[in-house]
């Protein structure tokens, strides 16, 4: 079993219900480092990720699989850091976001999310000739989905 998958195992194993794994970056050369991005339905604290380090520490520590000393992270996704999976689409309805596509880049309030798809109102026009549509974007065609952070 690839390191990676041994580690995201044992990271679900640390997850109560309602928390989900985003991804796992792992460096095993030079200074090991292990960063688990993880989410939840209901957005994490900084004590649920620190919560999930004191247990998934103890499960690697235990498990002998990381043999040398090694950093380890759990953080939650930032801004940064594009939407990977459908239940982070869900759990972003209402909220703006930009989302990459192989040949243009969309911007639009994020208003539905189905098993393939995605939907987003937009407004287009100026003055009183705007108006509100809304485009289907199918997941498969997303290259990179970012939520806009708005200031107002």
């Amino acid at each position: 079993m690839e390191r990676t998958e041994e580690i995201r195992k044992l990271a679900e194993s640390a997850l109560v219900e309602g928390q989900f794994i985003v991804d796992i970056l792992a460096s095993f050369k030079g200074q090991k480092k292990v960063l688990v991005i993880v989410d939840g339905d209901q957005g994490l604290h900084i004590d649920d990720c620190a919560e999930i380090s004191r247990k998934l520490s103890k499960a690697l520590d235990e498990s002998g699989f990381m043999d040398e000393n090694y950093m380890l992270e759990v953080s939650t996704p930032g801004v940064e850091h594009p939407l990977k999976l459908k239940r982070q689409y869900v759990k972003n309805i209402g909220r703006n976001l930009k989302i990459k596509l192989a040949d243009k880049t969309v911007e639009g309030r994020l208003s539905e999310v189905n098993e393939n798809s995605i939907h987003i109102t937009q407004e287009v026009g100026l003055g009183k000739k705007k108006e509100t549509q809304t485009v289907e974007i199918p997941f498969t065609e997303i290259e990179k989905t970012f939520v806009l952070v708005s200031f107002k």
